[in-house]
């Protein structure tokens, strides 16, 4: 039951098959189910049968590329019975109504089977209907032998893609980003158009990390550096205890990074500057406290963002089987759940090397596009720069038809870029789209209509009124709280969505009130309430709104344009 004990065995094989044949980010195959998938594996019979009830990730998901091209080459037939249930990719699903365990994760059973002397690998498939209930699947594999499943066989393509395949001329657009041009060592190999990616900041401890105000994260920080550094000096003896884990004040937030720092007796201290505005979720900001020693995995972003770098602008997308592909700009350090629950994956326009400023748009790409667009004698009115191909990047990843047409590939694999007629139409919608969602705090506010009515229950008993944050669509209502609603909102502002939320719905998410999780953050520091950033939150809603009906417009225009 502890999630981050090692298995350096296990996870060795790990990296050398699952993760040595993925072409995706990596350490999520380091949970338990895929170690249990390689444990078992390394120790079947050269005749043998794999079972397990397991998530279901391992079936589409982009991180599992490497899973399923091992598998193919390590068994001869393959039977998987898809029971749906994954509430975080289908808002329509109940966890309790639709998953046979009751949970938000999706669920599948497979049987892996390994033949001697036998070459190839068949695959057979069988997804449960999406609204199915848990009575219904469960009735269902009470009742149903492997035999008389209606199996479908699986043809994987070359990226070992086996469901939702999809048929379209992606593999000859331009790449955005690749594992292979991100490790170059010579600007001859970096054929893609940006040539650094990361995933944002994963601090495996938001609650102590984070925060709606600087002070607040401040104290946090100050006393959780406290109790670390009485550790070191109490535990200096026992390092190389086995039971160490054990020994530690738990009134903290531990971690392996953490924990490998106390045994080499690191030092922590509190550094002010540390302290930085943080992207966190579509339109709203907090303060993090930005530290290789305090965020578990900084990835590439102290190259790109953080004030040990200048100034840069840059954008995430979301890419996985979870959610509906998002896109959003920004100018400040993100988080990597900007679209929780994927991964955003970030491309700057800058990259910082030794305190120096580095284009991260590729030579290759500007190459690529001037070759293009600049065909012929007669010299162009705009040279095509790296910035404007930047802001025509942004543009296409807005683009509704290129999103519907590419929709199966996009779940599974860094998106890729057409070639538009018009570059500079594109390039310019880019542009206004990437000035209005990085200054969205500057735009003017829609015209709203706001109600105030005295909830007199809590003011007579000397409270705040009941935080709601509520949004009702249909009536182009939000409510506020027991006193406060806003009414008019556009239709077409709910229409401009990040992954699984509304720009809207990401703000009234993330200004709820809830307890904290993590025992010492509610009793000594749970100081956020909804009331003390009340007028902050309409503003934000109000200028979101007309971001969101402004934003739509540009996707309309994009629709209509000829292809």
């Amino acid at each position: 039951n502890n999630k981050n004990r090692e298995y350096p065995e296990i996870d060795k094989r790990i990296k050398e098959t699952y993760i040595a044949a993925s072409t995706a980010q990596k350490t999520k195959l380091y949970d338990m189910y895929a170690r249990f998938f390689r444990w078992a594996s390394d120790r079947l019979d050269q005749n043998g049968i794999l079972a397990f009830v397991t998530n279901r990730s391992f079936i589409a998901s982009r991180t599992f590329d490497g899973f399923r091209a091992e598998v193919e080459k390590e068994f001869n037939d393959i039977y998987i019975v898809d029971l749906g249930g994954d509430v975080r990719s289908n808002a329509r699903l109940s966890g309790s109504k639709h998953n046979v365990f009751g949970i938000q994760t999706g669920v599948a059973v497979s049987f892996m089977v390994k033949r001697a002397r036998t070459k190839g690998c068949r695959i057979y498939y069988a997804r449960r209907p999406e609204m199915e209930t848990a009575e219904e699947k469960l009735s269902f594999l009470g009742g149903a032998g492997l035999s008389s499943l209606p199996l479908e066989e699986v043809r994987p393509d070359k990226k070992h893609s086996w469901v939702n395949l999809s048929q379209n001329d992606f593999d000859s657009l331009l790449p955005i980003a690749s594992k292979e041009s991100k490790l170059a060592r010579n600007a001859g190999k970096e054929k893609t158009i940006f040539k650094l990616f990361s995933l944002g900041v994963v601090t495996n401890r938001d609650e102590w990390a984070y925060g709606h105000d600087a002070k607040a994260v401040a104290a946090k920080i100050r006393a959780l550096i406290d109790v670390y550094n009485t550790d070191v000096a109490r535990l200096s003896t026992d390092v190389k205890n086995d039971k160490l884990a054990d020994m530690l004040d738990i009134s903290i937030k531990w971690t392996r990074a953490v924990k490998n720092d106390l045994r080499r007796g690191t030092i922590y201290a509190f550094d002010p500057e540390l302290v930085v505005s943080s992207y966190y979720r579509p339109f709203v900001k907090r303060h993090l406290y930005f530290s290789r020693q305090l965020n578990e995995m900084v990835y590439q972003m102290p190259q790109l963002f953080g004030h040990e770098v200048g100034e840069n602008v840059g954008f995430c997308f979301a890419s996985e089987e979870r959610s509906e592909f998002g896109v959003i700009a920004f100018d400040e350090v993100p988080n990597k759940d900007v679209f929780m629950p994927s991964a955003a994956q970030v491309m700057g326009l800058y990259r910082y090397e030794h305190g120096k400023r580095i284009d991260n748009i590729t030579d290759w790409a500007l190459t690529q596009f001037r070759k293009q667009y600049e065909k012929g004698p007669k010299k162009p009115k705009r040279l095509i720069d790296k910035e404007s191909i930047f802001h025509y990047v942004y543009a296409v990843l807005h683009d509704p038809i290129y999103r519907e047409k590419y929709a199966q590939n996009l779940k599974r694999e860094f998106p890729r870029i057409p070639f538009y007629a018009n570059f500079w139409q594109w390039a310019d919608w880019g542009k206004a789209l990437m000035d209005m969602h990085i200054g969205y705090e500057a735009v003017e506010p829609a015209k709203l209509k706001r109600t105030d009515v005295e909830d007199e229950k809590a003011s007579k008993a000397g409270l705040k009124p009941k935080p709601m944050l509520k949004a009702d669509k249909e009536a182009g209502r939000i409510v506020l709280d027991t006193e406060t609603v806003l009414e008019g909102v556009p239709p077409e502002a709910w229409d401009y969505r990040l992954g699984n939320r509304s720009a809207l719905e990401w703000i009234l998410d993330q200004y709820k009130e809830s307890k904290p999780k993590d025992p010492t953050i509610r009793e000594k520091f749970d100081t956020y309430r909804f009331a003390d950033y009340k007028e902050k939150v309409i503003d934000l809603l109000l200028r979101v709104t007309t971001v969101s009906v402004e934003t739509q417009g540009i996707v309309t225009a994009m629709r209509a344009v000829e292809r």
